[in-house]
């Protein structure tokens, strides 16, 4: 199949350009989602079976400082390539790189902040009502209710995956657990980090990369469907961190609270795998333990060049 991807320079993007090469033709958009017009025309050019559309501004952070740069790439640019899409003749589907984070609150987050409810008994799936909290979420989830108008009007064929915090980088530092890693191997005594009582659940590269391989090989049994990916392990930002240190055999003390808040902080994010792996058999194979384990193998090697 011939298949379009955006964002191919990303940490998600490179890796899964590289395995779809061995058995597609891809094709990796070069126009940065915002050139409308050279967009659509890398699009109509490649004429696709399948988009998988993973470009985007994904710093949930600082959309909070660049409201309208995240909504325009994000958003704006999006309408663009699913307008653009509606024109192709052999599409067969559109895969939209969503976030977990359209969630947002709940009215279980309180209660989890404050340990009144069994954390292991919630798990957000397809069906939990999203709230999103962030204008990097507003504007993915935005982009969700774009593609079901594009469905029922302009008869796309769509699936929207709703992605959990990935790692595993080699070349990034930013996020959180390659943060923790590269701050406790690079200074012994002392760290600074952010809030620490949120819950977030975990996905290894790896595990990523076959999620989206399986969605390919598997394109018309995923029409119509919104997924979550789980795993179903949200562990507290606190004892990430203390896990991380105790693979390291760090010893150092952590500063919390030193990065600026997140204006209504989202305590709980965790989803389930249930119908992703009931309709296409795929489910994440990577313990968070040995996930780990090669992320800090990964930047250890890093600081030995």
């Amino acid at each position: 199949m011939k298949i379009f991807v955006t964002g191919s320079s990303g940490f998600i993007g490179q890796t899964l350009v590289k395995k779809l090469a061995t058995a597609h033709e891809v094709h990796e958009m070069k126009s940065d989602l915002t050139e409308h017009k050279k967009v659509q025309q890398e699009l109509l050019d490649a004429d696709p079976d399948i988009i998988l559309h993973l470009a985007a501004r994904t710093e949930v952070q600082q959309s909070f400082y660049e409201q309208i740069t995240f909504s325009d790439i994000n958003y704006i640019g999006t309408v663009n390539l699913i307008e653009s899409a509606s024109q192709l003749k052999n599409l067969k589907n559109f895969v939209f790189a969503s976030t977990m984070e359209t969630y947002g609150w709940q009215p279980i987050s309180d209660e989890v902040k404050h340990n009144k409810v069994p954390k292991e008994h919630i798990l957000f799936d397809e069906n939990t009502p999203t709230n999103p909290n962030a204008p990097y979420a507003v504007a993915k989830l935005g982009c969700e209710y774009y593609l079901k108008y594009a469905s029922r009007s302009l008869d796309l064929p769509y699936t929207i995956i709703r992605l959990t915090n990935c790692y595993g980088r080699d070349n990034n530092n930013f996020f959180v657990t390659e943060q923790i890693i590269t701050q406790m191997l690079n200074n012994k005594h002392e760290i600074n980090l952010g809030y620490a009582e949120p819950y977030r659940n975990f996905i290894y590269i790896d595990d990523m990369i076959a999620m989206w391989e399986c969605v390919v090989e598997n394109y018309d049994r995923c029409i119509g469907k919104t997924f979550t990916i789980g795993p179903e392990q949200a562990i507290k930002i606190r004892d990430y961190a203390e896990l991380i240190a105790k693979k390291l055999d760090w010893k150092g003390t952590i500063n919390w609270d030193t990065k600026d808040p997140r204006p209504g902080e989202i305590y709980w994010l965790c989803s389930n795998h249930k119908l992703i792996t009931e309709t296409i058999g795929w489910k994440p194979l990577t313990s968070l333990s040995d996930g780990l384990d090669k992320t800090i193998e990964i930047w250890r090697k890093k600081n030995a060049e």
